[in-house]
């Protein structure tokens, strides 16, 4: 049997939801390896989008802010310091030695700490 609609499989895709818990708090710190990045690759590295067309759709829609006013380019230049914000989210550019990603707490460390016990477990 034949159907008489098409069938519709694409979907427009989302902003990325993973930081709800973050909007309206102080911008995340994404460090980037070079001295700059065009808005729209550190739309995707922030994961403040999905994909590079939504980052270009949204860009262009005049969606996305570059430190507090309206960019329609995605291939402006970031620097570190300049804050991207996008459906209540943002996103500091960072380098990688201002990015604290060092986890390490003394506190709840276990100095008697085997390797060797625990490889290939």
């Amino acid at each position: 049997m034949r159907r008489s609609e098409p069938r519709r499989t694409s979907r427009r895709p989302t902003i990325f939801t993973g930081y709800d818990t973050l909007k309206g708090m102080e911008p995340i710190d994404v460090a980037i390896r070079d001295e700059s990045i065009r808005l729209g690759q550190f739309l995707k590295l922030a994961n403040l989008v999905e994909t590079g067309g939504l980052a270009k759709e949204l860009i262009a829609e005049g969606q996305v802010s570059v430190n507090g006013e309206v960019d329609t380019r995605r291939g402006k230049v970031l620097r570190p310091g300049d804050v991207v914000s996008v459906a209540g989210m943002s996103a500091r550019v960072a380098t990688a030695d201002e990015v604290d990603d060092d986890y390490f707490d003394e506190a709840t460390a276990d100095d008697d700490f085997d390797p060797e016990k625990w490889r290939n477990l």
